[in-house]
Order: structure tokens, then C-alpha cells, then sequence
């Protein structure tokens, strides 16, 4: 397969200091709607899923009521960094603190067949093996990225990404 006939999954995955409908939350919530906005029509968004009130939470429950997670389908490891470090995106990124814990790996991409929808399942295995095993073309980071497969090899995509 080509280049073109891959696409980049990412998953993220945060544990909140207060539950989703708590003041110290407000801010994060109040913002969702925005920001999956941008993101739906960031150049190289391919896919989220989507529940009835546009939020990933609505389709996506964990069994800790705390944890939250992000998971999408871009073109490109570039296209998604671009969006999430360099767009409105970062204004929630800076304060990620204020809502979350600190996590030592919270988010892991990896190559997915063009047109294939990952899983919550499978998306956090590949966050577990990134955890256990470090980065490799079955899960890597911004920092320690892997090409898809048959192309060319990757350099880090950003050198101020957190992971």
C-alpha cells in the first residue's frame, strides 16, 4: 500500500480532577463544541466518532467516569500536529493542567488502512503497547514517529510537542 492508502489514528487519554459537570470543568466542556468544530474541518481530518451531542463522550464511555478520551482518523501525523499545537487547539492545550492529572503517556498514533475506523478497544491496546513496549510502527509518538508502511522514514513532526 502507498502512503496515500494509509491514515494516521490518535488517541488520547486524560483523567479528569473533577467530574465532567463540575465548575472546575466548565471552561473544558464549554469548549468541546468549539473545538471539535475546528477540528471537522481541519485540513487532513478524516473521522471522530460522533454521539448526539457531537462529543466523543457521548459514544465513548470508560469504565472510570473520570477518564475521558480522544480518539480520530487524520491524513497525516503533520496535519494533526499542525491542529493540535498550532491552531485554537493550543489555547485548551495550555490549560490542560487545570483539568487533568498528570499522566506520564496519554496519547499514541499509529498507521490505520485508509477508510478503516479504529476502536476504543483497539486504540487503547495500542496505548498500552506504547506503554509497554516504547515507541514502534505499532504505536509511536510526535517525538518518535514511525512512517507508514512502505513509505519513507519519519522525522519528528514537531520538536515543542509535549508527547
Amino acid at each position: 500500500m502507498s502512503g496515500a492508502a494509509w491514515q494516521l489514528a490518535q488517541l488520547n487519554v486524560a483523567r479528569l480532577r473533577a467530574p465532567l459537570d463540575h465548575p472546575d470543568t466548565r471552561d473544558f466542556v464549554g469548549a468541546l463544541d468549539r473545538i471539535n468544530a475546528l477540528a471537522d474541518v481541519a485540513p487532513g481530518f478524516v473521522w471522530r466518532p460522533i454521539g448526539d451531542g457531537d462529543a466523543a463522550f457521548d459514544v465513548i464511555a470508560l469504565a472510570d467516569p473520570l477518564e475521558v478520551v480522544n480518539l480520530s482518523v487524520w491524513t497525516d501525523a503533520e496535519r494533526l500536529a499542525t491542529f493540535a499545537y498550532r491552531s485554537a487547539h493550543t489555547e485548551i492545550m495550555r490549560r490542560r493542567r487545570e483539568w487533568f492529572a498528570e499522566t506520564e503517556v496519554y496519547l499514541v498514533l499509529w498507521w490505520v488502512p485508509a477508510g478503516h475506523r479504529p476502536s476504543v478497544a483497539e486504540a487503547t491496546a495500542r496505548l498500552d503497547h506504547l506503554r509497554t513496549h516504547g515507541p514502534s510502527p505499532e504505536a509511536f509518538t510526535f517525538r518518535e514517529p514511525f512512517p507508514a508502511p512502505g513509505a519513507a522514514a519519519a522525522a519528528p513532526i514537531l520538536d515543542d510537542c509535549p508527547a
